[in-house]
C-alpha cells in the first residue's frame, strides 16, 4: 500500500505554496531597510580555499564568516554563518564547498537543537546561482520552505553541493558536498549546535532530492559519525537516463541538456561525444541559472549536440550515467520518498525502482504517491509533510515503512 501523506495543517500547506509562488515571481526592490547586494562569488575571496587545503580531511572547516540572509531584499530574522569546507569530487580530488547555516534567534527548548541539511534545486551552471549567494542576495526561491524548519526551532544548513565546477546532476560530488557541509558547520563555534551529536535531517526536492538521496546513500561509508535521524526526498531523479529521455525534445529539454553539461564537468570523458554544435552550446550556457538554462534549449534533442544518434547508449555515456544513478548503496537512516504520479520531468518508475532497491537492502522507506500535482506543484505542497516526517524522527518516534 502507498503511504498516506503525514498529517499537517491545511493552512501551513497553503502558506508554503503561496510563499513559494511569491518568491518565484521575482525580488522586491526598493524595500526600506533592504540589504546591499553582496559581491558575486567570482569576485569574493571567501570562496577560494587556502593553500595546502588538499592535505586536510574531508569536512575540515577551512574558514567561516557571519553573514546576513535576506528574503525579498529584507534581512531575515536568523543568526547566519557561512563556512568553506574541504570536500571530495567524483574523481577523489580535494575540492572546497561553501555552506550557509541559519539558526533561529530563540532558544530550542526540547534538548539538542536539530540541524536540517536542506538541498535546494540549484539545477544551474553558474556560481551566482548557488544558495550561498542567493540567500544573501534575497533571490533564494526555496527560503519559504526552509522557514518551515526554522519555525520549529531547527537550524538549517544549505550547501553549494554542485561543487566549485557547478557540476549540476553529478551525484557523487553532490553527496560528498552535503555531508562535508554538515561536518563543517557542526564545528563552527557559537552556533548552539552540539557537534557530531547534533541530530541531523536531510531534505530536498528534484535536483535537491538527488543530492539528498546521494548524501543518504554515501553517509554510512563516508561520514558515519554524523547523527542522521531521517531523510526526506521528493521528485527524486533516481534514473538519469530515464529523466533525460523523458525531457528530450520537449519543453524542458534545456534542463536535460544542462544536466549533461554539468555532469561533463566531473566526467570530461563525455566530451568525446560532443560535436561542434555541442561545444558552442556548452560555451553559451556555461554560466546560466535554472530559469535561463531551461529555456535556452527548449524542444531541442541531445543528439543535435553529439556525434551519436543515440548518445545515452554510447558506452562512455552509459558508464557515467550508471555511476550517477541512485540505488547503488542503502541509506542508514529511515527515508520518506514522495513523488507525483503525473511528474512530467522525473519518471515515476525510476523512484519506484529506487524504493524497491532500498527496501530490499533493509532500509526503512515510507513512500507517498501524490495524484493531485505535477513536478513543480509538489515541491511546495509536499514540503510540510516532509518536515513533519523529520520532526517525528527528531522526536524519536518509530519510523514507518511501507516496503
Amino acid at each position: 500500500m502507498e503511504a498516506k501523506m503525514p498529517r499537517i495543517s491545511r493552512s501551513r500547506m497553503l502558506v508554503a505554496s503561496l510563499l513559494t509562488a511569491v518568491l518565484s515571481a521575482g525580488v522586491v526592490t526598493g524595500v526600506p531597510g533592504a540589504a546591499a547586494a553582496p559581491a558575486p562569488p567570482a569576485e569574493d575571496a571567501f570562496y577560494q580555499p587556502p593553500q595546502g587545503f588538499e592535505a586536510t580531511a574531508p569536512g575540515t572547516l577551512l574558514r567561516s564568516r557571519q553573514v546576513a540572509v535576506t528574503g525579498l531584499g529584507v534581512p531575515f530574522p536568523v543568526s547566519a554563518w557561512q563556512s568553506l569546507a574541504r570536500s571530495t569530487g567524483a574523481d577523489g580530488r580535494a575540492v572546497a564547498v561553501a555552506s550557509t547555516l541559519m539558526v533561529p534567534l530563540t532558544p530550542y527548548p526540547l534538548g539538542k537543537r536539530p540541524l536540517l541539511s536542506y538541498q535546494t534545486a540549484i539545477d544551474s551552471l553558474g556560481d551566482q546561482c548557488n544558495p550561498s549567494y542567493t540567500l544573501r542576495a534575497g533571490t533564494e526561491k526555496e527560503l519559504p520552505l526552509m522557514s518551515l524548519a526554522l519555525a520549529r526551532g531547527w537550524a538549517v544548513v544549505v550547501t553549494d553541493f554542485e561543487g566549485p565546477r557547478n557540476a549540476f546532476a553529478a551525484g557523487t560530488m553532490a553527496g560528498h558536498a552535503v555531508l562535508d557541509g554538515i561536518r563543517a558547520v557542526e564545528k563552527l563555534p557559537g552556533t548552539g549546535l552540539s557537534g557530531v551529536t547534533t541530530p541531523v535531517g536531510l531534505m530536498g526536492y528534484s535536483g535537491g532530492g538527488q543530492a539528498t538521496s546521494w548524501a543518504a546513500e554515501l553517509q554510512p561509508g563516508y561520514a558515519a559519525e554524523l547523527a542522521v535521524k531521517g531523510v526526506a526526498s521528493g521528485g527524486t531523479p533516481a534514473d538519469l537516463r530515464g529523466a533525460e529521455r523523458q525531457m528530450d525534445g520537449g519543453p524542458f529539454a534545456g534542463l536535460a541538456v544542462a544536466a549533461v553539461a554539468g555532469i561533463i564537468r566531473e566526467y570530461p570523458q563525455l566530451l568525446t561525444l560532443v560535436n561542434d554544435a555541442g561545444a558552442a552550446m556548452l560555451e553559451r550556457i556555461k554560466d546560466m541559472c535554472v530559469a535561463e538554462v531551461t529555456t535556452a534549449n527548449a524542444f531541442r534533442r541531445l543528439a543535435e549536440f553529439t556525434t551519436s544518434a543515440d548518445p545515452l547508449n554510447e558506452p562512455v555515456a552509459a558508464d557515467v550515467l550508471n555511476r550517477n544513478d541512485l540505488g547503488q548503496r542503502v541509506p542508514g537512516a529511515p527515508v520518506y520518498l514522495y513523488h507525483s504520479f503525473f511528474d512530467e520531468l522525473i519518471p515515476y518508475a525510476g523512484v519506484q525502482n529506487l524504493r524497491r532497491t532500498w527496501c530490499r537492502g533493509g532500509a526503512r522507506v515510507q513512500f507517498y504517491t501524490d495524484f493531485l500535482s505535477e513536478h513543480t506543484v509538489l515541491a511546495g505542497t509536499g514540503a510540510p509533510a516532509a518536515v513533519s516526517y523529520l520532526d517525528d524522527r527528531f522526536a524519536g518516534r518509530p519510523a514507518p515503512s511501507n516496503c
